[in-house]
């Protein structure tokens, strides 16, 4: 990895499947594949049994690719309660070990992710999973979902590392200026009444 380029592991997490990718990102804002996978346990495993599993699984990801930054999918609430608790668990898990590395960890919104990558805060899985192979000029869409969401986060933090508000256009990437552009046009149009 060149010294002017971060690597971000990003997670998008789950305790059937949780979405683990690395990429790393240079100066000019390219990034580059390093590990994509999925961290897998079976729904009939005791709960604590899963939670360590993701753990393990997410531990040997830190150790064998060492990343400088943790991003996390932030957990939104869901018709499905279950779900939103087992993904809440998996993603305390993934912050904890961010922590105990040392490591620098955020949470990003589903909508800010899809906004990132695609330019569109709507964006369904398909479109994500595009666009993720168009930037990180992969053969093929990573599969499943998971595995692209987790690049996607991964992507989404290390471009609004430096932490550039919404409209300073030298600093970010195409879609995130078009969304950008969009929320301006939408902010002007509701402050005009229209």
């Amino acid at each position: 990895m060149a010294a002017s380029s971060l690597r971000v592991l990003g997670i998008d997490p789950g305790l059937t499947r949780c979405g683990v990718g690395i990429v790393d990102v240079d100066r000019s804002r390219r990034g580059t594949l390093v590990h994509v996978g999925v961290i897998r346990t079976p729904p009939d495993m005791p709960i604590g049994d899963r939670l360590a599993a993701v753990a393990a699984g997410i531990r040997t990801v830190l150790e064998q690719h060492r990343p400088d930054a943790v991003a996390v999918e932030r957990v939104f609430a869901q018709h499905n309660s279950h779900t939103v608790m087992g993904t809440a668990q998996a993603s305390g898990v993934a912050l904890l070990l961010a922590a105990e590395a040392g490591l620098p960890a955020a949470t990003h919104t589903p909508s800010e992710v899809k906004a990132a990558v695609t330019g569109y805060g709507s964006a369904d899985k398909k479109q994500v999973q595009a666009m993720i192979a168009r930037i990180l000029r992969l053969d093929a869409p990573p599969q499943p979902a998971d595995a692209a969401d987790a690049l996607a986060i991964a992507l989404c933090h290390a471009w609004r590392r430096d932490g550039a508000a919404p409209g300073a256009s030298e600093t970010l990437t195409p879609a995130q200026r078009a969304w950008a552009d969009a929320e301006r046009v939408a902010r002007t149009y509701i402050r005009s009444g229209s």
